[in-house]
């Protein structure tokens, strides 16, 4: 689909309402929201059954591969207001040298880094920004541990909306450049994402910019589902055993979980579910403490620290939606310690030839770690999520070198 083809063009928008993820309590769409009236996510809802009737696997098949061929099941009512970069399907990489290694069972990475800003961040940003085109929404504000910021900086740039940032003193070099490059307001600020956060919620009353922190707003989680349609659909209509994906604010886990649910509603897939397993690092894991210790919230995760920046998230807003899918799916959360994150990271790029980001590392090293422990088989098909470009982190120095001007001992290369 040319989306520039009719800028007024309506979309076939099924949304009937938006809905408390808590108390069910509905909202009207079409209206800027943030939390619900109960200060708890809202979700999009659809009239399913009107999408049954009007959406086919046929008809979805002949559409372009990218992120829009499910605008059914998304909020955007009118072409006009889409911003996009072109939001490419991304695709799944088997892993047969790490699979055969490991016991035999089949070893699948989403790979993210394809897409726009080089990280899943796209998805719920081309969303959450299109969305904000579309209600009039001037400026957009955000705490970011990097690829999200730089995601919205990419998209509402590209709309035209005013954005300010801010991202923890230590967020890597490469991500503070480019959010600012993009055409952002960034600050480094002496905390971690929840501290940035509680400033773009004074700010907002303050400067009157939009929160668009994680969950706090409703249409990014609508964008990361789409993780969920797409990989359903590029596995034949199936779904994996498992699903190992890392865990900070927890919107993709939740909306993949919001996506079998439509997608069994219209018919395209039946009961079946991946167990979804929630990845974090021993250094910040405080959806796994909530997990081991049969609750529905997770206090705040003290002295938070990981290599893996994007899963350094030490309170999540989502937290019974993460742990609600994490249990309604049979799964698990776990936690990996940094040191299992660098080894995994090396050990696909040596062995696959495949650079993962190091969130995307420390859910190879959870599905190890879960072989070990027998809480995923041997012979399961699983599917890891590589979340961004591994280019996007720093990289182990090489330093071997060669004077042209000297013999060459060819015998030692």
């Amino acid at each position: 689909m040319q989306y520039d083809d009719n800028l007024t063009a309506n979309l076939p928008s099924f949304v009937t309402h938006l809905e408390c993820a808590m108390t069910g309590e509905r909202h009207e769409a079409d209206q800027v929201h943030n939390l619900s009236r109960a200060g708890k996510p809202l979700l999009v809802r659809y009239d399913l059954e009107g999408v049954r009737k009007a959406l086919s696997r046929e008809t979805l098949a002949k559409r372009p591969p990218d992120l829009w061929r499910y605008r059914e099941l998304l909020p955007v009512r009118r072409t006009e207001n889409i911003v996009s970069l072109g939001e490419t399907m991304t695709p799944i990489v088997p892993m047969p040298r790490l699979s055969a290694k490991l016991g035999g069972g089949e070893i699948l990475v989403k790979d993210e880094g394809r897409l726009p800003t080089g990280s899943f961040k796209a998805r719920g940003l081309v969303m959450a920004v299109s969305m904000a085109k579309a209600l009039g929404i001037k400026h957009m504000a955000m705490p970011t541990n990097g690829n999200a910021g730089a995601a919205l900086a990419a998209y509402a740039s590209r709309a035209g909306i005013k954005t300010t940032i801010f991202c923890p003193e230590d967020t890597p070099e490469v991500n503070v450049s480019e959010i600012a490059l993009q055409g952002a307001t960034v600050y480094r600020v002496n905390g971690l994402i929840d501290d940035c956060g509680k400033i773009v919620g004074e700010g907002k009353a303050k400067v009157g910019w939009f929160d668009t922190s994680t969950l706090k707003e409703p249409y990014r989680i609508e964008g990361k589902k789409t993780m969920g349609l797409e990989l359903v659909e590029q596995l034949g209509w199936q779904v994996p055993d498992a699903i190992f994906y890392p865990t900070g604010g927890g919107t993709g886990l939740i909306g993949m979980w919001k996506a079998f649910a439509e997608l069994e509603a219209i018919g395209f897939i039946g009961k079946e579910r991946p167990r979804m397993v929630a990845v974090q690092a021993t250094g910040c894991a405080p959806m796994v403490k909530a997990f081991e210790a049969g609750e529905e919230h997770a206090p705040r995760w003290e002295n938070a620290h990981t290599i893996a920046s994007g899963i350094r998230v030490p309170q999540a807003i989502g937290d019974f939606m993460i742990l609600r899918a994490v249990r309604e799916s049979g799964g698990f959360a776990t936690a990996v310690p940094d040191t299992a994150i660098s080894a995994a990271l090396d050990e696909m790029a040596r062995e696959e030839g495949f650079l993962l980001c190091p969130e995307g590392a420390a859910t190879y090293a959870a599905y190890k770690q879960s072989l070990v422990d027998g809480r995923v088989k041997r012979s399961d098909r699983v599917m890891l999520f590589n979340c961004a470009s591994g280019l996007k982190y720093p990289l182990p120095p090489a330093r071997r070198a060669l004077d042209r001007h000297k013999p060459i001992d060819f015998t030692g290369l």
